[in-house]
């Protein structure tokens, strides 16, 4: 990346820090980044949870600035008041996602907050924690086809030809909202057939497919099998035209999935498919 003189652009160093996994820092601050033209070096900073491993967490910041660089941007979701404190003295773009969002909510609710550590993605409850599990692992046991035994279970069928992204969807799926996802793969033989294969008839209602564009295709499976009938345009164009087609004929919701992020696949299929949600 340049600037408007031609000149390559040094990359922003950001910080997520965190007195747990690092994960709400990261999705926020990744949401507000994507805003702009920028190159961002990133970096997570988990179980940032007491003042000695905040003081290390200026050094490292400051440490930036005193080479030179341009000064850093940290994205906090750390909970205790001291350890805050300590990272809004480093030399530093300081955005807290904890001041911006529960300060207002203290005053709108009356009530101030529990300022409990690891309540987002910790296992204070059992029930979103088991319901997580319990989906993961019918998502993992249901994958590519493996078994269909347990089909009548499934809040959702993903098919699709293979390699169209229908195994991390199934699994983010699980992961996010503990939805029970198995995912099917369309062969050459099921399309050829031109109906829904018949180990899916009895869960019609069930099935939600996933398609791409053949280039596209072609490129996924070009870095796999490469040089091979299974990657040739002329077979990828094939399988899409047949899966698109059945989708279609047997009026079966699908969603492209060539320029669409996994997480915007997985709200797809929640809305579209009226699911409910296990995890909040």
């Amino acid at each position: 990346m340049v600037d408007e003189h031609g000149i390559p652009r040094a990359k922003r160093t950001v910080f997520f820090v965190s007195d747990r996994t690092g994960i709400t820092a990261e999705t926020l601050g990744h949401s507000l980044l994507t805003q702009f033209d920028v190159a961002f070096e990133q970096v997570t900073l988990p179980f940032v949870d007491n003042p000695s491993r905040a003081r290390k967490v200026v050094e490292q910041v400051n440490r930036l600035t005193t080479q030179g660089q341009d000064r850093p941007i940290i994205f906090s979701t750390v909970v205790q008041d001291d350890v805050r404190e300590l990272l809004r003295d480093a030399n530093a773009a300081f955005f807290d996602f904890f001041d911006a969002f529960i300060s207002p909510l203290e005053q709108e609710l009356g009530m101030r907050s529990s300022h409990t550590v690891g309540q987002a993605h910790g296992q204070g409850d059992t029930k979103d924690y088991s319901a997580r599990i319990d989906a993961m692992n019918f998502a993992l046991n249901h994958d590519d086809g493996i078994t269909t035994r347990q089909y009548s279970k499934a809040d959702v069928i993903i098919v699709g030809v293979s390699r169209t992204g229908k195994t991390p969807v199934s699994i983010y799926l699980a992961m996010q909202y503990g939805i029970f996802a198995a995912n099917y793969p369309l062969t050459e033989e099921d399309l050829l057939k031109g109906g829904v294969p018949d180990i899916l008839k009895p869960y019609r209602s069930k099935l939600f497919g996933l398609t791409i564009r053949p280039e596209r295709l072609q490129s996924i499976r070009g870095e796999r099998r490469p040089n091979s009938r299974y990657a040739s345009l002329q077979q990828c164009q094939m399988e899409v035209m047949r899966a698109e087609a059945m989708f279609n004929r047997e009026k079966i919701g699908f969603v492209n999935s060539t320029n669409v992020s996994i997480e915007e696949i997985a709200t797809t299929i929640v809305h579209q498919c009226g699911l409910k949600r296990r995890i909040y």
